[in-house]
C-alpha cells in the first residue's frame, strides 16, 4: 500500500475505494460508512485496500 493510498484512505476513504476498485458496491457501502460515521468508514477502506 502507497503512501498515497493511506493518506486517502485516512481523510477520504471513498476516494481511496474509488480509485482502487471503481463503481461498485465496495464504494457505495464506503460512502454509506463514512456519512454514518466518519472511522468506520476509515476502517472500511484499510480493509478493502489492502
Amino acid at each position: 500500500m502507497s503512501l498515497i493510498t493511506i493518506i486517502l484512505n485516512i481523510l477520504l476513504p471513498p476516494l481511496a475505494v474509488f480509485l482502487k476498485h471503481g463503481v461498485s458496491t465496495t464504494l457505495l457501502i464506503s460512502i454509506v460508512l463514512t456519512l454514518l460515521a466518519w472511522l468506520p468508514g476509515v476502517i472500511h477502506a484499510f480493509i478493502v485496500n489492502k
